[in-house]
């Protein structure tokens, strides 16, 4: 018998589960089909790698030596596996986009498809940033255009790497006729009676705005959690107060108002896989993206309100 993958990753188990019927639970066998299996690795290997005593298993020197091994040898093999798939699936033109709700990845499709109209532009929406962001480490998508939470970490921050688009705050949206709809800002503390409505999201948002709440002597009394028309119509017809980028577009019948202080604030973020073929049109992608939100700040609600800052910092996942 050869020693092959699937013996280090049994030999891994045993270790981690720290005894025989633990790691067979984990793997799905019969303990005494583990033992056996165990017997057999260890005659290919030359000796124990476990002592059995009554509070489990212990690596021998000859199992630590192979466990050391093993747990560099795997994440290799993972690795190498992942960059296969991610080449095969990769397309030598065009541009996979993958983005959240929201008016930036529109007016990117746009800007790529009239700047080369010979690359095809295809787009995978989610309200999950977390999902958008393994697409691209899977390879099934190019580039990952999401938000996230003031300074919080973006998702798969050690594996992508993300740059920061844009910078903007979070604005209430009110109904055209809220007594607060006039006002040039708005003290969050102002609307302690106001029902709320949010998309929703996979990220710390909704953690944050309760901790601004608090912050300004409330706690919501109701968040209603749903898609982009709806909370429109929840805050048309005087149901509800919005939450919303600086970049959400005029629309009849509400207006957009920054909050004093500016208690949260939204990160536009591009990422991509370092080692992956479309990592060299991230440069060209990145100002693209940063001239889409820029049209969609000239094209927003907030359009009179002071410019949203742009970030021309790398982000690596470490930060």
């Amino acid at each position: 018998m050869d020693l092959e993958l699937r013996h280090l990753k049994t030999i891994r188990a045993i270790a981690d589960a720290g005894s025989l019927t633990r790691a067979a639970t984990a793997l799905g066998l019969a303990q005494p089909a583990l033992s056996a299996q165990l017997k057999r690795i260890e005659r290919v290997l030359g000796g124990a790698l476990f002592d059995r005593g009554r509070d489990g298993v212990r690596a021998t020197p000859l199992g630590d030596l192979v466990l050391a091994r093993a747990r560099v040898l795997l994440p290799a093999v993972h690795e190498l596996q992942e960059a296969a798939v991610r080449f095969a699936r990769e397309g030598a033109a065009g541009h996979r986009l993958g983005g959240t709700h929201g008016p930036l990845l529109g007016g990117l499709v746009d800007r790529l498809a009239r700047t080369g109209p010979g690359a095809p532009v295809t787009t995978y929406t989610s309200w999950s940033e977390r999902e958008i962001a393994q697409g691209v480490v899977a390879g099934r998508l190019d580039f990952a255009l999401v938000g996230v939470c003031g300074e919080s970490s973006p998702p798969e921050a050690g594996r992508l790497a993300w740059t920061e688009v844009a910078r903007d705050p979070v604005h209430v949206m009110l109904a055209a006729g809220h007594p607060l709809a006039s006002r040039a800002e708005v003290e969050l503390s102002e609307l302690a009676g106001e029902a709320w409505t949010d998309v929703p999201g996979d990220g710390c948002f909704g953690d944050c705005f309760a901790a601004a709440c608090v912050r300004a002597g409330f706690t919501p009394a109701c968040v209603y959690e749903t898609d982009t028309a709806s909370c429109v119509h929840l805050v048309q017809v005087g149901r509800a107060a919005g939450l919303c980028r600086a970049t959400f577009p005029a629309t009849p019948g509400l207006v957009s108002r920054p909050l004093v202080g500016t208690p949260l604030v939204w990160r536009h973020l591009l990422g991509w896989h370092p080692e992956g073929r479309a990592a060299s049109r991230a440069p060209v992608v990145l100002d693209h993206a940063r001239g889409a939100h820029a049209d969609a700040l000239a094209r927003s609600a907030a359009r009179t309100a002071a410019p949203a800052r742009t970030g021309h910092n790398a982000m690596t996942g470490a930060d």
